[in-house]
């Protein structure tokens, strides 16, 4: 389902209401906003806890999904068509919910892998170099203390990073360490899909963990990668290894991950993502100098908003033209998607 599908049925109904109402989780690009307001009526939700998506979803045709959506909104939405994902990671969106109901659910896969690989860049020379100890000393106005840590900092030239999850993010930050920097890059992947075997060895994780002076966890939250790095494979890391995670939090288990940070034999971490997000106030990775924090941003620069958001106002109009959206996540539900929008008499 690579393309867009004209599944448009015989008896869909040629004049439909100009503006069916759209549910915004969150922003988006104000220019895309701006440009979808003369089709459909855009609503902001309020919040996004679970009751007030319920409640504001109601009437929505479309949902453009970049917060958690419960179950049982699927339920309780009788008109909505179809959610889509502002981003690629479908772990926000119950598939199987929506699909039960006959409910569309589409992502923009890659445009913002880009902007995750430059993030993942950047945290590994702010770890390498350690600057944000730097930054800190010299506000603190200690010149001297500053300059110290330089003694201790590292290049990426020459060092080895595996990358667990070899997708649209794997490929672009693998491009990145090699041609940019130098390093080596071992890529940890399920499939066979073609990488450039040239310049990056693909083993098994276990095989893999030992060689790396950087973990990068890039894959997608699936069951099989829940709890994929535990106590046991964060032993099999060299000591001073660091770890990055532009994935999803419950990839790492948290207690071990914090356990190989107070222990040392992690030099350091830069997490994007945790197993509870907001990261709760006693955390113990909030009091780790060598951790590096953001709450869960790596994909969005001013670009992949755009990038995203111009992804999602061409499937919305995609599927109000009676179209399936290019980037249909749930192919197998087609014929209940079908039957539920035929039983619509118009898209809002």
């Amino acid at each position: 389902l690579d393309g867009a599908f004209d599944i448009r049925d015989p008896g869909w109904p040629e004049a439909v209401n100009a503006r069916p109402m759209v549910l915004l989780t969150n922003p988006i690009d104000d220019a895309i906003r701006a440009d979808l307001a003369d089709d459909f009526d855009l609503r902001l939700a309020s919040a996004t806890d679970g009751m007030s998506l319920r409640r504001e979803a109601r009437e929505a045709s479309f949902v453009v999904v970049r917060a958690p959506l419960p179950p049982e909104l699927f339920a309780e939405t009788p008109r909505l068509r179809a959610v889509v994902r502002h981003g690629a990671g479908v772990d926000m969106i119950p598939v199987d919910a929506a699909s039960r109901h006959g409910v569309a659910v589409a992502n923009v896969p890659a445009v913002n892998a880009p902007s995750v690989a430059e993030y993942a860049i950047g945290q590994m020379l702010a770890l390498a170099r350690r600057l944000p100890q730097i930054n800190a000393a010299l506000h603190a106005g200690n010149w001297s203390h500053a300059r110290g840590y330089a003694d201790d900092a590292t290049d990426l030239s020459g060092k080895t990073v595996v990358i667990v999850g070899m997708g649209a993010v794997g490929q672009a930050l693998a491009r990145i360490c090699v041609a940019g920097f130098g390093m080596s890059v071992v890529g940890v992947r399920r499939t066979t899909t073609p990488a450039d075997d040239a310049v990056i060895r693909h083993l098994p994780l276990e095989h893999a963990l030992p060689l790396a002076d950087y973990l990068v966890l890039a894959c997608p939250l699936t069951e099989t990668t829940r709890g994929l790095i535990g106590a046991r494979q964060l032993a099999l890391l060299k000591p001073g290894a660091c770890l990055i995670n532009v994935a999803r939090g419950p990839v790492v288990c948290e207690t071990a991950l914090v356990a190989a940070l107070q222990s040392g034999r992690l030099a350091g971490a830069a997490l994007d993502v945790f197993a509870v997000q907001p990261l709760p106030e006693d955390s113990a990775l909030r009091l780790m100098p060598q951790v590096l924090l953001s709450p869960h941003l790596a994909g969005i620069t001013r670009e992949s908003m755009k990038r995203m958001s111009q992804g999602v106002a061409a499937q919305l109009r995609q599927m109000q033209a009676g179209h399936l959206p290019q980037h249909l996540v749930n192919p197998q539900a087609r014929a209940a998607i079908l039957a539920r929008w035929a039983s619509l008499e118009t898209p809002s």
